[in-house]
């Protein structure tokens, strides 16, 4: 143990970090060859679950800044994955909306990601998932953040 009582083998904050590098990079490895980064699948499943996000609902969803996101979306609509109004509706915002193209490749980005998923849990019986699942989310909430960023 250090002088100033942190022990990285018994810090729980440290383990999550340690879980979450963990994830991101399983993640990255199965999206590589699908073109795809993290950020980038992240980014077109909020939008299949909430269309019309803007370019700060993305970057608070996904975790990034607006300027990140920005750069990515540019990216996607040039590559056909969204769709974006020239012209904002209302205010400045420009809503997003996935393309034909973009429901296709987020259906094959899915299943790689869930297969990550299956073997970060596979060593987990369903009830230690639920209270894992119930620990992580008292966590979040006892922190102050619901999740979302917002």
């Amino acid at each position: 143990m250090r002088q100033d009582g942190v022990d990285l083998d018994t810090s729980l904050g440290y383990l999550l970090k340690q879980a979450s590098s963990a994830l991101r990079a399983a993640m990255e490895a199965v999206l590589r060859p699908l073109g795809m980064t993290v950020t980038h699948y992240s980014c077109l499943e909020l939008l299949a679950q909430r269309p019309g996000l803007s370019n700060s609902e993305l970057a608070r969803g996904a975790f990034v800044t607006r300027q990140s996101m920005n750069v990515l979306l540019q990216a996607l609509e040039r590559d056909g994955y969204v769709t974006r109004p020239t012209q904002a509706p209302v205010g400045k915002v420009l809503p997003t909306q996935l393309t034909p193209l973009g429901r296709r490749s987020l259906e094959k980005a899915t299943v790689a990601v869930r297969s990550v998923e299956v073997r970060m849990l596979s060593g987990m019986t369903q009830e230690e998932r639920s209270g894992a699942f119930t620990i992580l989310q008292s966590m979040i909430h006892s922190l102050g953040d619901d999740g979302t960023g917002a």
